[in-house]
Parts: structure tokens; C-alpha cells; sequence
């Protein structure tokens, strides 16, 4: 064995040849992290799909009716807020 040739190893070289490896870094952790969250929330939807008492037509048709509830309700709120401030200025303006 020469100079030359240790010179040539790598650290996971050596490492390998003493049966050890590096740790994963903090940015891996967090990727394998985020995969495994992901996986288990599609594994968690599907299951919820399969086991919902309802077909799925009659799934989106309810939630399309609470949209379509929703929507008009929640742009009353801005118009009504609206409409309070116009009201509060002219009774300022008036007095």
C-alpha cells in the first residue's frame, strides 16, 4: 500500500471500511419527513373515501350545495362591513 493510494479514499471510504456511514443531514430528515406525512394523508383520504357512507356523486353534490351556500354568506360580510362604514362616515360627516 502506498502514500498515494490512502490519499485517493474518500471520507465515506473510510467510513464504510469501519462499518459506519453519515448522518443524514437536517434538509434529508425534513424531505423524508415531509414524504411520509404526504403518503400517510393520501393513504388517510382514501381510506376516508371508501369508508364515507356516501356514493361520491352524492359527496360532491353536498359540498358543491355548501359552496354555493358559503360564498354568497361570505360576501355579504365584506358589503355588510362596507356598508357599516359608509354609514359611520356620513353620520360623522353629518354632525
Amino acid at each position: 500500500m502506498k502514500l498515494g493510494d490512502i490519499s485517493d479514499l474518500s471520507k465515506d471510504d473510510i467510513l464504510g471500511a469501519l462499518g459506519l456511514t453519515t448522518r443524514p443531514t437536517i434538509s434529508q430528515r425534513m424531505v423524508s419527513s415531509i414524504g411520509l406525512f404526504g403518503l400517510g394523508a393520501l393513504v388517510g383520504a382514501g381510506v376516508a373515501l371508501l369508508l364515507a357512507p356516501s356514493s361520491g356523486e352524492d359527496l360532491r353534490e353536498g359540498l358543491g350545495n355548501r359552496i354555493r351556500r358559503v360564498v354568497p354568506e361570505a360576501n355579504g360580510l365584506g358589503t355588510d362591513s362596507a356598508d357599516s362604514r359608509n354609514r359611520d362616515r356620513e353620520a360623522r360627516s353629518s354632525t
